[in-house]
């Protein structure tokens, strides 16, 4: 088994990309798709370590962008910029998710028709505005997402698959949130699930997350758990 990386140049209204597809080339043909979508500073090695972990299991991870190439906020301010126009404006938000989606599919190694999606953070807000939208994905996996609905673009009835991985303790998804989405989904006529970990924080799988008056705190067991979910929900969703 050899895992491959290969950077994936795209453009989206004017804005240089650059996602990373990891697969693995020891399996013939194209394998099942896996859309990971980053955290609020942008792609980073941590998207693509996912992307690599999803390899090793048989599918063909694609780490987006939504920023731009090499462009990586460093501090907290950094990041809420970086961020703020794509929460604001969801629409622009909708749109390049599409297009990386689209991208990703166009791989030689990736079944476009066999795909889902998963995110960290503001990318588990990424993840679940992909089953908000109708996009042709079979299920999405959000952890530790934020969890506002966009206000356009939503579909009637959500087709995707859904699972959250949640903090309760989360300072940036309240316990009301969790509920008011479980609401959503269930209007929407979802197949979902929300995994809520007790004592747990914001970032819970990053373990570079150590800032418990920011709300951001590593926490292994609960990073191991929710893999392990991911890892039986996927086969579900793609066999």
């Amino acid at each position: 088994m050899a895992i491959q990386k290969r950077p994936v140049p795209y453009e989206h209204d004017g804005n240089n990309l650059e996602g990373v597809l990891v697969f693995d080339d020891a399996l013939a043909g194209a394998r099942p798709l896996v859309l990971v979508a980053h955290a609020w500073a942008g792609r980073t090695g941590v998207e693509v370590d996912a992307a690599a972990r999803l390899a090793a299991m048989g599918y063909a991870g694609f780490a987006l962008d939504l920023y731009g190439k090499g462009v990586v906020g460093t501090s907290t301010e950094e990041c809420q910029a970086l961020m703020t126009p794509f929460m604001a404006d969801r629409a622009k938000l909708h749109a390049r998710l599409k297009a990386s989606l689209k991208v990703a599919g166009d791989q030689p190694e990736a079944d476009a028709a066999n795909a889902a999606a998963m995110g960290f953070c503001f990318g588990g807000l990424c993840a679940l505005d992909l089953a908000r939208i109708g996009a042709d994905v079979k299920g999405v996996a959000s952890f530790h997402g934020l969890f506002m609905p966009p206000e356009t673009g939503k579909v009637d009835k959500i087709k995707s698959k859904v699972i959250a991985f949640h903090g309760y303790d989360d300072p940036m998804a309240k316990p009301a949130d969790m509920t008011a989405l479980g609401d959503e989904l269930t209007a929407a006529g979802a197949d979902w699930q929300i995994h809520a970990y007790g004592g747990v924080m914001h970032a819970f799988t990053n373990p570079q997350a150590n800032d418990p008056g920011f709300g951001t705190v590593y926490d292994k067991r609960a990073a191991d758990r929710a893999w392990r979910a991911l890892e039986g929900f996927l086969e579900e969703c793609l066999g």
